[in-house]
């Protein structure tokens, strides 16, 4: 029988060293050709405002399952309702004979894997001996991204640039208790950029958020945000300087402004997209190759890390006896 695991239950379950090892397998297995990964599906509703996406995907190998995840946004639900503008929930399938095993939030998920993905990125893409962050954002998915990379790096010092000053201090005093790691609100955007080995955007920002004429030589860059055509984290400065890895070429292709806004203008051709994770990861591409190269990873988000994600948490699940068991 299924179980049905909350948003506290996912939270008690996955951790996020067995996040990235779940998207570490997942890139894998889909750059080996043993995941399928249909387009999402978005159906708009009549309001014109709201609607609801479905992302299936499958993956084989050790991971022998499939799952879908729904997501309704709604944007007027916050003032009109009292309700989150996205909420979501993932079904979880077993690849061999279709059996549902899991029902879960989300929406916690969501928030791990997304750092994971860049945790992974920064695994095999920043120097080693990178100490410095700075982060652009400072909401959920920035706490997960800093909690990622620091994890796979030896983080001395962290930088937090955002709209608000309060929310960068929040985000400071958060994430230095919970990380036990210098966290500070940066007094100066270009002197943040010129400090780092590592810069994370986690924003939902339409213009970019720093020149890329700062960066300094050896830097990694995640960029997470900017998932639709006609918005962008990052400037042509850095697109023209960094070797570009992603998550899934023609998902970029698609979705991201930071890509496609600087190939209409003939700023990027499409075969100087250095290669995908996956191929990165089973060596078919090299990841760094000097002290003094930039390396981008950009991420829009793929279905089989939720799958991968997923799967880890319903055995965690089983394993820890946490969940409710759902009625056949």
């Amino acid at each position: 029988m299924p179980l049905w695991l909350t948003k506290d239950d996912v939270e008690h379950v996955l951790t996020m060293p067995a996040a990235i090892d779940a998207v570490e397998t997942a890139y894998r297995l889909l750059a080996e050709g043993k995941a399928v990964l249909p387009l999402r599906i978005n159906m708009g509703l009549p309001s014109g405002t709201d609607s609801l996406l479905a992302m299936p995907a499958y993956l084989g190998g050790t991971v022998n399952s499939m799952g879908v995840k729904l997501v309704t946004l709604f944007a007027d639900n916050p003032k009109q309702r009292g309700l989150p503008a996205i909420q979501g929930t993932f079904a979880l399938f077993d690849a061999t004979n279709g059996r549902l095993l899991a029902v879960m939030d989300a929406a916690a998920m969501t928030a791990v894997r997304t750092g994971a993905a860049s945790g992974v990125a920064t695994k095999y893409l920043a120097r080693p001996d990178a100490r410095v962050v700075t982060i652009f954002g400072a909401g959920v998915q920035a706490e997960s991204q800093l909690e990622a990379i620091a994890v796979v790096r030896p983080i001395e010092q962290v930088w937090v640039v955002a709209r608000m000053e309060s929310s960068a201090e929040r985000f400071a005093h958060a994430m230095t208790r919970r990380l036990n790691i210098p966290v500070q609100a940066a007094s100066t955007v270009q002197a943040a950029v010129e400090a780092a080995d590592i810069i994370v955007t986690a924003t939902s920002a339409h213009e970019p958020v720093f020149s890329g004429d700062w960066l300094r030589p050896g830097v990694h860059i995640n960029s997470i945000g900017a998932h639709t055509p006609d918005a962008r984290e990052l400037d042509d400065a850095t697109i023209r300087r960094a070797k570009i890895v992603t998550d899934l070429k023609s998902a970029c292709l698609a979705e991201t402004g930071d890509l496609i806004q600087p190939i209409e203008r003939g700023l990027l051709r499409p075969e100087q997209i250095h290669g995908d994770m996956g191929e990165v990861i089973l060596g078919r591409k090299p990841g760094r190759e000097s002290q003094e190269e930039i390396t981008l990873f950009k991420s829009v988000g793929l279905a089989v890390q939720d799958v991968a994600t997923a799967a880890e948490i319903y055995q965690q699940a089983l394993s820890q006896s946490v969940g409710r068991v759902l009625a056949d």
